[in-house]
């Protein structure tokens, strides 16, 4: 994906006393540092304060946690984005107005971020999709797919009122986001620049500006 994003620094923190949530969280950190093989079912167990017994109590066994990882996070990023679009549509009943307002929002939720962006899980999933099996591989392209959808729909109402300056494939400017998210938060993490992922959104909230409204005129 994309970014999925999310992400994970503006998603809501876990209730201390349940237990598979925290199970998720320690999971979901360590996939994103190290990778999902690499995080044990062990080092999970201890993290968290369970026996053994404890842990396949919530999950039968890792395949399922994985799964279980990723619903939570595309269920997440989803109200995320509910939450984003609700405001800008209350803002400007313009669909162009709108969507840029929505960007700005999106943009403003990691402009400040002390640190730089943690990681998408998503993207995580994707790099290492030979570790998983047919149901969680469907599911992460699910996730891709909704993005590519929510998005598309915006641009496509947008371009009925403002027809495109350029021949493109609304499809393809949608999945654009996911790409400069992903982009952003390498370039974050790599660099340490936590602004890095805000400065790519907001540079595709300007692209598509002058995709319906066409280039600022200079001065």
């Amino acid at each position: 994906m994309a970014i999925s994003t999310l992400r994970n620094s503006t998603l809501p923190s876990t209730a201390p006393g349940d237990t598979r949530q925290r199970i998720l969280d320690v999971t979901q950190a360590g996939v994103l540092e190290k990778g999902f093989a690499a995080t044990s079912i062990e080092e999970i167990i201890v993290a968290v304060g369970i026996t053994k017994s404890g842990f396949f109590y919530h999950f039968a066994d890792k395949g399922e946690l994985a799964h279980a990882l990723l619903e939570r996070y595309l269920s997440q990023e989803q109200v995320l984005f509910d939450g984003i679009f609700a405001r800008a549509d209350e803002l400007s009943e313009d669909p162009l107005h709108a969507f840029l307002i929505a960007m700005k929002l999106f943009g403003e939720l990691f402009e400040n971020l002390p640190q730089a962006h943690p990681g998408c899980l998503t993207a995580a999933f994707c790099y290492q999709d030979r570790q998983f099996d047919r149901r969680v591989r469907e599911l992460n392209a699910a996730g891709l797919t909704a993005w590519r959808n929510r998005f598309t729909v915006r641009l496509e109402a947008i371009a009925e009122l403002y027809p495109p300056r350029m021949n493109v494939k609304l499809t393809d400017v949608a999945d654009m986001l996911s790409a400069l998210a992903d982009g952003g938060i390498i370039l974050s993490k790599a660099l340490d620049e936590p602004r890095a992922l805000a400065a790519q959104i907001n540079l595709y909230r300007e692209f598509v500006r002058a995709l319906f409204l066409g280039a600022p005129t200079q001065a």
